[in-house]
């Protein structure tokens, strides 16, 4: 499957990128017949940010930092108390792994600092077969997106007890795509999807501790988290993790788009290319956006190592 070449722990290698390019390539390719079930289509969505495979075992409650092979599994342990929300962790943070080797990732990050807010996080059973659809979607496979979306939404209901409890997901791109997908859930009681930084700027920055910033921050916003208005609560995490954010005047775009980055690096690089010398000048001592095909982006434009900002948050007020 095309997410076994990029889903280990850390940057991605230039040789296992090549590997995931080519793959990546191939699908687009081939995709002459649309996939029926989502399920065979989750390696071949897998290049615009897809579903992990079905079948992964269950991982148990870890006390410290993730590493190896739970740092590339979404599932969790049913939690000891009653569930706060429901929290659906982005395929894309397992495919890529963090952007820093040595650093846990995002998914356990912001179960971090749920955890010391006192936030009970419940992760759908069998998370690894389920996707927000975007892949689906972008590529225009409807029959394979109304598969995942079926899927989806009956383990959202099950997880949230019919609409009772929030769905977290961590990824603004995913986040907007879970919206779609309940959007056209025709059920009496709405399920609500948010993004995990907005969840994070409203229940989790006021409890958090005195502590000391970073210096400086280069802010990327992304084109979903500008569509869902969530650009504010994104600012206001960012200026607790450091003393000055500064967003690149010349921001936009960086035409990532899941998979067209890694299939047409062109796009990015002329996308980025003013919003880059912009963040050279600024000469920030980190970078931060909230979706990660988008960091991958602009760690690419940039040459910084783009991270989500709830990372960052989570390192600079750890006890």
């Amino acid at each position: 499957r095309i997410f076994r070449a990029v889903g280990g722990h850390g940057t991605i290698a230039p040789a296992r990128l090549r590997t995931f390019e080519e793959a990546s390539r191939t699908m687009v390719e081939s995709r002459s017949t649309e996939p029926a079930e989502a399920g065979s289509a989750a390696s071949e969505a897998a290049g615009a940010g897809g579903a992990a495979p079905a079948g992964a075992a269950a991982a148990a409650p870890v006390a410290g930092p993730i590493t190896g092979v739970l740092a590339t599994e979404r599932q969790r342990a049913a939690p000891r108390g009653a569930p706060t929300a429901v929290y659906f962790p982005a395929c894309v943070q397992t495919m890529f792994g963090p952007a820093v080797e040595a650093t846990p990732g995002t998914q356990y990050s912001f179960e971090q600092l749920c955890e010391r807010a006192g936030v009970v996080l419940l992760v759908p059973p069998g998370i690894d077969a389920l996707c927000c659809g975007t892949p689906w979607a972008s590529k225009g496979m409807t029959r394979g997106l109304a598969t995942m979306a079926a899927k989806t939404l009956k383990a959202l209901r099950a997880a949230t007890r019919d609409g009772e409890l929030t769905v977290i997901c961590d990824a603004s791109s995913c986040t907007e795509g879970l919206r779609h997908i309940i959007e056209s859930d025709e059920s009496a009681t709405p399920m609500r999807v948010m993004d995990a930084v907005e969840f994070a700027a409203i229940n989790i920055l006021p409890g958090l501790p005195d502590y000391a910033k970073i210096e400086s921050l280069a802010l990327h916003p992304t084109c979903s988290s500008t569509r869902m208005g969530i650009n504010g609560a994104l600012q206001n995490v960012a200026e607790r993790v450091a003393a000055r954010v500064q967003i690149p005047e010349n921001w936009g775009c960086c035409a990532f788009a899941g998979d067209r980055g890694m299939l047409h690096p062109e796009l990015t690089a002329s996308a980025t290319k003013a919003q880059a010398a912009d963040v050279v000048e600024m000469d920030a001592a980190v970078h931060a956006s909230c979706n990660r095909t988008c960091e991958l982006g602009m760690t690419r434009a940039t040459g910084k190592p783009y991270r989500h900002v709830l990372e960052l948050l989570e390192e600079v007020s750890r006890p």
